[in-house]
């Protein structure tokens, strides 16, 4: 299988890939940490435009990007014993997984959500990602029986080894999500991608 699993290490993410085997999950490759060079700033929700209130912390069950039909419910994603949060399971290619240790989608912060872009045998839930656009709307839907719904601010590829980690995963003062899954081609010699695609947006 072609894996794609968010990657934590001393405070610093990567979004990382794999082919599944055995030897491979056990030891995935990790991204370099990145340097020490100024980064922008994620981006942030549109001028003029009043911020929704944050929502009381509650577990998301399922993604809805109407754009590119996804359907999909959720999973939690803790970090292993690796120091990685651990990928979605690979069998089922309808799943996303969420950071369940960080702000959950809606709350006040910054919320990870990664899926699989494909396996290797099908595409997965998370193939046609790099479709959406600034302004699109996605929705949670969450164990309280609330949706919180958010507007896409960019939709951004960076290579792995350049990863902006802060940008991507630092805490904000609203609640934002970031969308993650692996990009660009594959690289059989290393059995991962060569990027990652990143969705940034607020609650709108």
């Amino acid at each position: 299988m072609i894996l794609c699993a968010v990657a934590l290490l001393l405070l610093a993410a990567h979004l990382i890939g794999g082919d599944g085997t055995s030897s491979d999950s056990a030891n995935p490759r990790q991204a370099p940490l990145p340097a020490h060079a100024p980064q922008a700033p994620a981006p942030e929700p549109p001028a003029g435009r009043p911020i929704a209130d944050s929502l009381p912390r509650s577990k998301p069950v399922r993604l809805l990007i109407p754009k590119i039909s996804v359907d999909a419910p959720f999973t939690d994603l803790r970090v292993g014993a690796n120091g990685q949060l651990q990928p979605p399971p690979a069998h089922d290619i309808n799943l996303v997984g969420w950071h369940a240790e960080g702000a959950s989608p809606g709350e006040a912060g910054t919320s990870i959500i990664a899926g699989h872009v494909d396996t290797a045998t099908s595409a997965a839930v998370f193939a046609d990602l790099g479709e959406l656009q600034k302004g699109d709307v996605f929705h949670v839907d969450r164990a309280d029986g609330s949706t919180a719904s958010f507007v896409v601010d960019s939709v951004e590829t960076f290579a792995k080894d350049r990863f902006p980690d802060e940008r991507v995963y630092g805490d904000t003062a609203q609640p934002q999500v970031r969308l993650i899954t692996c990009a660009g081609d594959y690289d059989r010699t290393v059995r991962d991608y060569t990027d990652n695609l990143v969705v940034f947006a607020h609650l709108g």
